[in-house]
């Protein structure tokens, strides 16, 4: 008896599935086995049932297994990531590259090179953006004008002060000067002023006493 192709669809009957489930079970746990013995493979294998029960070959140790799978994993995903990083960069710098090149032909034609190739609507445009510059290098200017002026305006008034309050010390000094000046002609006017005589001898004391009678 030919048997049929079996559907690859689940089985809506629940005796016939775990009848199916558990022929299918030990047939892939058997062919675990073999694979590991014929080869001399690491194999691991972990089956949960419909109704959650757990069954598992090991050829080895399964948590040795998985933790190899895991660390295997980690490096692959390791690797694809920095290949994807490569090409992330490659396309930002392709990517900059271009708008380098669209800022040199923008500049050139700004600087009237390149007009060649251009359209009377290009080079309106580029006429424009030209004039909108003068006017705002202009602005610009005013205002660096303005900020200098103000500048100079405040330097003139810091200097006016300092030269009121020099001034001021000047006067002050030729006042006192002057006072001084008043004070001593009024010592001269007033005879305050005066010679101090000396009387001076050269001798023994009784010429001076002689002398004194004299007088």
């Amino acid at each position: 008896m030919v048997r049929g192709k079996t559907q690859m669809r689940r089985i809506e009957n629940a005796t016939s599935r775990q009848v199916t489930f558990s022929k299918r079970r030990n047939g892939l746990l058997k062919k675990a086995f073999e694979l590991s013995v014929l080869c001399d493979a690491e194999v691991a294998l972990i089956i949960f049932s419909p109704r959650g029960k757990l069954y598992e070959f090991a050829s080895s140790s399964m948590k040795d297994t998985i933790e190899r799978y895991r660390n295997q994993v980690k490096d692959v995903q390791t690797d694809t990531s920095s290949v994807e990083d490569v090409q992330h960069l490659k396309n930002e710098t392709a990517i900059m590259a271009k708008k380098v090149e669209l800022l040199e032909v923008a500049k050139r034609k700004l600087l009237g090179e390149g007009l060649g190739s251009s359209t009377v609507e290009d080079l309106v445009r580029i006429e424009q953006q030209l004039e909108r510059s003068v006017r705002i290098i202009r602005a610009r200017k005013m205002q660096v004008y303005t900020e200098q002026i103000e500048q100079l305006k405040a330097k003139e008034r810091l200097l006016a002060d300092e030269n009121a309050i020099l001034t001021e010390k000047c006067q002050s000094q030729k006042d006192q000067e002057a006072e001084e000046m008043r004070a001593d002609l009024r010592v001269v006017e007033n005879g305050e002023i005066s010679d101090v005589e000396t009387e001076l001898f050269i001798g023994p004391p009784e010429t001076r006493t002689k002398q004194r009678w004299l007088k």
